[in-house]
């Protein structure tokens, strides 16, 4: 394994914008598709729930998120070369956490209410709904929609939270990632090269997961969240450390094609002891194949996406700037969708086809037309102010979400 030499990349990674937007797309199905796999709770289920959803979606969730946090590390990665420890609190600050507030006050109270309307524990009228969800003053019954024990939900938008904790958990601690030491472990990681830059990245994830994923259930509530933290955290120094560095890059470009079949080998040996096994399969054998999965689709991910995506394309620019409002918008867009049509027994496939048709016509319009238009807005929604996105000129992917890094909601099922 030898050492890296860290050489500079071009000013703008084109291939990250692109896999940030792509992502997104992909979070949009994977929550219509949530309203209709069986057995799975969300906020909202279907009639016409079906079991073969489980087993496409499983394959997803078990990398989605993880992808998202990567890239996110790489664009904090790119941040950091610019700012210090309290530039970067400030500016990823303002970024995450005003849009989660907004969210939370403006964007995710119309979920809680339909949740709570269709489990027969909330009144129907959103307008008295909300007055009190703002209030926080009464209780909620039990298991009225998620998050109703703290009086109001974050939904799926606990990704900027977590992703604020780990980008201040770098930032201040990077006089230790800029010291020897630090440089000495991201050469080291940076210069994994064959089977290592395959292998090696998997084992914190392997142990993470036999160690903390039995005591620790998934929660998204942040506090006690430990296992997904420590999964998370992990892919997102990962990116961190990838960065700038060209050579990392260049490896992952040519183990592309190796690296999508062992990954699809991994998940086909995963899914023919889950269900081939009838559950005497070794535990850590599926732990080691679900994580191995896990870092080879990602690894596939992003050599694919370097070899093919890393160009200006003509709609890029457009899908920098929308992918935070569509992130912010769709999943309530969602449940507006669904609220209007299930009523309409339209089946279970024009149906489907209608809410993601509405949701993606409804972030669209809404951000073009409205969130991106309107200045006060723009912050709401993790924009810059126009005056100062037109006069930056960016060094690198500045991802938030994708989760992005923007991304997305719920993750192993």
């Amino acid at each position: 394994m030898t050492p890296a030499t860290p050489i500079h990349q071009p000013n703008r990674r084109h291939d990250i914008d692109a896999l940030r937007a792509l992502a997104f797309l992909f979070v949009i199905l994977y929550h219509v598709a949530m309203y209709y796999v069986a057995d799975w709770p969300w906020h909202l289920k279907s009639p016409h729930a079906a079991e073969w959803l489980q087993w496409p979606m499983r394959v997803l969730n078990l990398w989605r998120m993880d992808l998202v946090f990567l890239i996110s590390g790489v664009s904090l990665g790119f941040l950091a070369r610019h700012q210090g420890t309290w530039g970067l609190l400030r500016s990823r600050g303002a970024r995450l956490m005003l849009p989660l507030v907004f969210g939370m006050l403006v964007i995710v109270p119309y979920q809680a209410y339909a949740q709570g309307v269709a489990n027969g524990l909330v009144a129907p009228g959103f307008g008295a709904f909300l007055l009190r969800y703002l209030s926080m003053a009464q209780p909620w019954p039990a298991r009225a929609f998620d998050g109703a024990e703290f009086g109001i939900t974050w939904n799926h938008l606990w990704y900027l939270p977590y992703l604020f904790v780990y980008t201040a958990l770098v930032a201040l601690t990077l006089p230790l990632w800029t010291s020897g030491a630090g440089q000495w472990v991201r050469r080291r990681f940076n210069g994994l090269r064959g089977w290592a830059l395959l292998l090696l990245p998997v084992l914190p994830l392997v142990a993470w997961a036999l160690l903390l994923a039995p005591h620790f259930p998934p929660t998204h509530n942040l506090v006690g969240d430990f296992y997904l933290h420590s999964i998370y955290f992990t892919v997102f120094l990962y990116g961190y450390w990838m960065g700038v560095d060209t050579g990392i890059w260049q490896a992952l470009e040519r183990l592309r094609r190796v690296s999508l079949m062992l990954a699809v080998a991994a998940i086909g040996a995963f899914i023919a002891l889950r269900i081939g096994a009838e559950g005497s399969a070794p535990r850590w054998l599926l732990v080691a194949l679900r994580n191995a999965y896990m870092w080879l689709a990602m690894a596939a991910i992003l050599g694919h996406g370097h070899r093919y995506l890393n160009r200006p394309w003509p709609w890029l620019r457009w899908a920098n700037e929308s992918v935070y409002p569509w992130y912010v918008l769709h999943q309530t867009l969602i449940i507006v969708a669904v609220v209007w049509l299930a009523p309409l027994s339209l089946g279970p496939v024009l149906e489907p086809a209608l809410i993601l048709a509405a949701t993606i016509g409804g972030c669209w319009l809404l951000t073009d037309g409205l969130v991106r238009r309107v200045r006060w807005l723009r912050p709401m929604f993790g924009l810059k102010l126009r005056r100062a996105a037109a006069q930056r000129q960016l060094a690198s992917p500045d991802s938030l979400p994708p989760e992005p890094g923007w991304r997305s909601p719920s993750r192993r099922a």
